[in-house]
């Protein structure tokens, strides 16, 4: 990115903050108060996929996790202390797993692509088209990416499950609810992946029923 580039982002932001001056006067008076979102975010690093305006929401409405292809892991530190301040600090109340189509992740892992360092990364998805590999040759090979977008999101939202943050929040009675959906780049469209677990004794059959939903929708 050049120098002009970086120049035209600090007037873009002058210009968006002295529209939002002028719109909401007290917007960023608001802001400055501690953040009370009811939901997180953990979506894709993917620059197409910003989640407040997917969602329509504003600046300390939504708490964001972001990495590549949406990937919740147990070691993986960042994303669970980044739940877990959602959780217990921010107490918020729903948690979307965002996938979406045209994911580079999510193909290179279907075609067995290296694409370097993140083929380590990449490897947890390549467990999921493994895991998934008879439903996946069964749908058509143009559908396939898709499909493995959809089942993506749908062991992430199992990995947030079944980590230690949600079963200790559960055990105590914290009403959170774990959302899988995926968005639409070509249309702008969120979709509902039928993978909301609000306690862990439903998550079995949940598990079961949204990935056949998956199959069904697409063979």
């Amino acid at each position: 990115m050049t120098t002009a580039n970086i120049s035209d982002l600090f007037k873009h932001n002058r210009e968006w903050a002295d529209q939002m001056n002028r719109d909401r006067p007290g917007f960023f008076t608001g802001l400055v108060e501690q953040q009370s979102p009811r939901y997180m975010w953990i979506g894709c690093s993917d620059s197409r996929v910003p989640a407040n305006q997917i969602t329509g929401l504003d600046p300390g409405e939504v708490f964001v996790h972001r990495n590549v292809a949406n990937i919740v892991v147990h070691s993986d530190l960042n994303a669970l202390s980044a739940i877990q301040f959602a959780v217990e600090m921010l107490r918020v109340e729903h948690i979307m797993v965002v996938g979406h189509y045209g994911c580079g992740g999510v193909l290179a892992a279907l075609h067995g692509k290296r694409i370097g360092l993140a083929d380590n990364w990449i490897r947890h998805i390549q467990d999921v088209r493994d895991r998934h590999r008879s439903l996946l040759e069964s749908i058509a090979p143009e559908k396939r990416a898709d499909v493995l977008v959809d089942l993506n999101v749908i062991e992430q939202v199992v990995n947030v499950c079944v980590s230690t943050v949600m079963v200790d929040a559960w055990a105590a009675g914290q009403k959170v609810s774990i959302h899988g959906w995926a968005f639409g780049v070509h249309d702008g469209l969120l979709k509902d992946l039928n993978m909301t677990v609000a306690n862990p004794d439903a998550m079995e059959h949940l598990y079961r029923d949204a990935v056949d939903g998956v199959w069904a929708a697409r063979k």
